[in-house]
């Protein structure tokens, strides 16, 4: 079976605020940011681990998709609290982001969901601060 470890980072500037999204296929080393528009850190932190899942299945491709065993690492513990159980769900953007992310697990052949520190994912969070600050200084010149 195919292990392939993703860390994905989102973040707003103000909450809402500009948000981006920063992924890190390292088992591939391939690495994505894009905004994502006005976002709640927490719909950052969901956007960019839905990006990663659906990225890594076109990466890898449909058939081996069921056969990789997949580790994310986010350094956001509510979001891996939440798709591990341990927390409910209450609002409702949250629940459509937890059931979308919930059905892209479906094409995978196992997928793991794990807590870091801020300091293990420095390159996911500079991804987010990149894209931030390339779109801020787009806005500067107009």
């Amino acid at each position: 079976m195919q292990e392939i470890n993703i860390y994905t980072d989102g973040g707003s500037r103000g909450n809402p605020g500009p948000a981006a999204i920063g992924i890190w296929v390292e088992s591939l080393n391939k690495k994505y940011s894009q905004t994502i528009g006005v976002a709640t850190n927490n719909d950052a932190e969901y956007q960019a681990l839905i990006f990663a899942l659906k990225k890594v299945k076109l990466l890898v491709g449909k058939q081996k998709a069921k056969s990789t065993k997949l580790n994310c690492f986010l350094d956001s513990e509510l979001i891996v609290k939440q798709l591990n159980h341990e927390y409910k769900i209450n609002a409702e953007n949250t629940q459509r982001y937890f059931i979308e992310v919930w059905n892209l697990i479906l094409d995978f052949g196992d997928i793991t969901f794990t807590h870091i520190r801020r300091e293990k994912n420095k390159v996911a969070d500079s991804l987010v601060n990149k894209a931030l600050d390339e779109e801020s200084d787009q806005a500067a010149l107009f």
